[in-house]
């Protein structure tokens, strides 16, 4: 029989024993490095130019949809590849919308947001063959059709009815740009004011 000595060694070892599993957590990192490499571009070198707006000419009580603009993109990647594009909001915070379905044109006097825009894909080419827009706000769990790009969201391609991107390796669509400008009196227009949209898209490997 063990004397009272040893079993209360044998509880203070497990006792510490425990202590120090409950001390510690495992990292587990994961991922791919894919062999192929996709780059985006945008004709006019992604410049929209709006031109000089006169103050007299915009709505006091309610938005000003200005003209929209269409640029071109291209997608090419080395070889067919599974993908989405994620828009990053350089001027976030600066949308009139606040239900951050449109991105910001920037800032008059630090707080007096001057306006925003929605931003479309249309006309999808993939590899020849027309195709869908879809979007994705949980990183790509889940998808549903859409054409327009969303702060937060990332925006593929699907070739048929199922809502799952393709691969692909050359496409091509019409990039919609589609601004406008807060009601006028909620805005200090007493000098020239510079309209600042900035909007990054990143190729996001799937």
């Amino acid at each position: 029989m063990k004397s009272p000595n040893t079993l209360l060694a044998a509880l203070l070892l497990l006792s510490a024993s425990s202590a120090i599993a409950a001390s510690s957590v495992d990292l587990s990192v994961h991922g791919l490095i894919t062999p192929s490499a996709c780059e985006p571009g945008l004709s006019n070198g992604g410049n929209v130019d709006l031109g000089k707006l006169s103050a007299k000419d915009l709505n006091v009580e309610t938005t000003t949809n200005l003209q929209h603009h269409v640029l071109q993109l291209n997608v090419k990647c080395e070889a067919a590849t599974l993908l989405a594009l994620e828009p990053r909001d350089n001027r976030a915070g600066s949308g009139h919308d606040e239900t951050a379905e449109r991105f910001g044109l920037g800032l008059i006097n630090d707080d007096e947001k001057l306006g925003d825009m929605a931003l479309a894909l249309l006309n999808a080419n993939a590899d020849g063959a027309a195709s869908r827009t879809i979007t994705s706000w949980d990183n790509g769990l889940t998808w549903h059709p859409s054409v327009y790009f969303r702060p937060g969201e990332i925006l593929s391609f699907a070739m048929d009815t199922v809502n799952a991107p393709t691969p692909v390796r050359q496409l091509f669509a019409d990039f919609y740009v589609m601004p406008r400008i807060a009601p006028a009196k909620d805005l200090t227009l007493d000098s020239e004011v510079t309209i600042d949209g900035s909007v990054t898209l990143t190729v996001k490997y799937l």
